[in-house]
């Protein structure tokens, strides 16, 4: 469940309220906590309004029980010591069990993410967004210990940051929207999870994920944010979200293996 949360889509009437962002996300969070694995906090959200933003977000994180998943949408990665920095507000005073990372300027950026005992670090794979294009999708020439030859340039960030962390520490952002290459990159990365970004509102198919990405430990957290959250602007808001986050699961059930369902 993302929690994007845009102070101007909530409902009118939650204006009125001391803290209008964490009203909404409570709301959310009550009315849907049954129905997910984790909550994903997109920061920029939060960050966007200052000191009162900061604080909704930090309330909504410690809100969620710790039978949830926590994940910080900030895609972080900056030097060394800069990283080992936001890795303590994230991981420490803010209790994220979970961040997203850039890998741009490589392994020092995103070790002190994978140091953290018990934390994640979610690094930015192939992104769903037009962009992806841009970088993401050009060919490049490189080798590895298997091959040489020429690939596209997330390849080359999966092989090698792979080798960074583990299964245990380690996932990948990998856009819905990008389902013709989810077989592929299952194959270079095979044990790790990814988050998956870009179903409901971006128009990712969870019928092609679940067929092209899904191993035995199933391997996805998808997240939907705002086919959910902005179901309704009105006063049924909650209830609305609820409904709409129902229908994903039971989507998402009918693509499960049978042991995986209770």
């Amino acid at each position: 469940m993302g929690l994007d949360t845009d102070i101007s889509k909530i409902p009118k009437h939650l204006l009125s309220e001391s803290d209008p962002v964490f009203a909404f996300n409570k709301a959310i969070i009550d009315a849907t906590k049954d129905l997910c694995v984790a909550y994903k906090i997109n920061t920029a959200f939060y960050e966007a309004l200052g000191t009162k933003g900061w604080q909704a977000m930090e309330k909504t994180v410690r809100y969620i029980d710790d039978e949830h998943f926590k994940i910080a949408d900030a895609k972080r990665g900056d030097i060394g010591n800069t990283s080992a920095q936001y890795a303590k507000a994230f991981f420490e005073t803010l209790p994220f069990d979970a961040i997203t990372v850039s890998p741009y300027m490589g392994e020092d950026s995103v070790k002190p993410f994978l140091n953290q005992q018990g934390k994640w670090a979610i690094v930015l794979g192939l992104t769903s967004n037009k962009g992806a294009a841009d970088f993401e999708l050009q060919k490049i020439a490189y080798e590895d210990t298997s091959h040489r030859g020429n690939g596209f340039l997330y390849e080359k960030v999966l092989k090698t940051v792979s080798a960074w962390g583990t299964p245990d520490n380690l996932m990948f952002v990998i856009g819905a929207t990008q389902a013709d290459e989810f077989a592929h990159i299952r194959k270079i990365t095979p044990g790790h999870f990814y988050l998956v970004p870009g179903v409901g509102a971006q128009g990712g198919s969870l019928k092609d994920i679940s067929e092209k990405a899904m191993i035995k430990d199933c391997g996805l957290l998808v997240n939907v944010s705002r086919a959910i959250i902005y179901a309704s602007t009105e006063k049924d808001f909650a209830g609305k979200a609820r409904s709409a986050a129902e229908q994903y699961c039971t989507e998402m059930r009918s693509y499960l293996p049978k042991e995986f369902i209770s």
